[in-house]
């Protein structure tokens, strides 16, 4: 009796486990659908370390989804203009863009925190703020209203000044120079009496080439020379004190985002962190070989002069002073950022400065 009752019993509850994993079937099929994205990069395709970073976190995210998830990468230009990419991600006519925040800076000076501003913060400092100093959430309740989200992906790491016709040796050098450069950067070299451009990355070497600008900043060396700047400029200046960590990432249509499942969402927030660490990596590794290859071609490397640098710094305060007085969004989130960038310098002068110096030294000395 009690075997066959124990019988019926199994015999029910393996029915009503089947019918329980048939139901669930098309449930789990359900919870993980076919999504595709398109995403508009802010870069040209021949750049494998800007451009590719894209490529890498939609390649982990296919893996990971089974193909479920694709996100399709596009070069600038090829669905949108690079300036046009924040209007098209807001407006849904893509879902995605990969970018840097600050060449929105026209739309408001605040876009610039999701990159970097004149003076700022370095890649470790700048991703400590983000991940763990608030930054991340500050910045994205400045987007919001505006329908996208933002999701920090990559790291130039500090940049060269950038390519000159001419050497700059003093201020006076600056006056009347037509340079392309975006973002704060770009104000900030106005008002030391300079004349920026925004110019898509593409179309830099044949601007510099004609004469219609004087300079170009761009990334370091493994890219520029990709790009071809040592062929029409000879001096390569650096360091470039405003871009000393610039941050890219993925900009995201909010409807887009939140229609995704948890799991993709998950997926997509750990691929484009993975994607931020192998950009850093990629330009370490890459950057040291290509200096060389310019220097043996002919490439004048120079600093900047102190003094030059030391009158951008002072330019620089004032502006930030100025901005923040007529935008709340951007004092707020130049507080947090500068509050936090003394804390890491501070920090860092102890230890990494100190080491970097030392290493710097004794290598340089044989």
């Amino acid at each position: 009796m009690q075997r066959r009752s124990f019988l019926s019993k199994a015999t029910v509850g393996a029915g009503v486990g089947a019918g329980v994993a048939l139901m669930g079937a098309p449930a789990i099929v359900g919870a993980t659908p076919n999504v595709r994205w398109r995403c508009s990069s802010g870069f040209p395709k021949s750049l494998d370390t800007i451009y590719g970073a894209a490529e890498d976190a939609a390649k982990r995210i296919a893996e990971a989804t089974n193909g479920k998830f694709q996100i399709s990468v596009a070069p600038a230009g090829e669905i949108v203009p690079m300036p046009q990419a924040a209007d098209a991600v807001a407006a849904g006519t893509v879902e995605c863009s990969h970018t840097a925040a600050f060449y929105y800076v026209g739309k408001d000076p605040t876009w610039a925190f999701g990159s970097c501003i004149p003076f700022g913060m370095n890649f470790r400092q700048m991703n400590a703020w983000w991940l763990e100093g608030g930054g991340d959430k500050i910045f994205n309740d400045f987007l919001k209203p505006q329908g996208m989200r933002y999701l920090i992906s990559g790291n130039t790491g500090a940049q060269m000044g950038g390519w000159f016709r001419k050497e700059v040796t003093s201020v006076e050098d600056v006056k009347g120079l037509k340079m392309r450069i975006p973002g704060l950067g770009g104000r900030l070299w106005s008002a030391m009496g300079a004349v920026p451009q925004q110019i898509a990355g593409g179309d830099i070497y044949p601007a510099l080439e004609r004469g219609t600008i004087d300079a170009t900043e761009w990334v370091g060396p493994y890219d520029d020379e990709k790009l071809g700047f040592n062929k029409v400029a000879k001096f390569y200046h650096y360091p470039g004190f405003w871009e000393g960590g610039a941050a890219l990432g993925w900009l995201v249509n909010e409807k887009s985002w939140n229609a995704l499942p948890a799991d993709y969402k998950a997926i997509f927030t750990a691929a484009v962190k993975e994607a931020n660490a192998g950009m850093m990596a990629k330009y370490d590794a890459l950057n040291a070989p290509a200096l060389r290859r310019l220097i043996a071609g002919g490439t004048v490397v120079k600093p900047f002069p102190r003094p030059v640098m030391e009158a951008f710094y002072r330019a620089a305060l004032p502006m930030y002073q100025e901005i923040g007085a007529g935008n709340a969004n951007f004092k707020r989130i130049y507080d947090s950022y500068t509050g936090f960038q003394r804390d890491a310098v501070s920090w860092m002068r102890f230890t990494e400065n100190t080491f970097d110096d030392f290493m710097a030294n004794v290598l340089r000395q044989g």
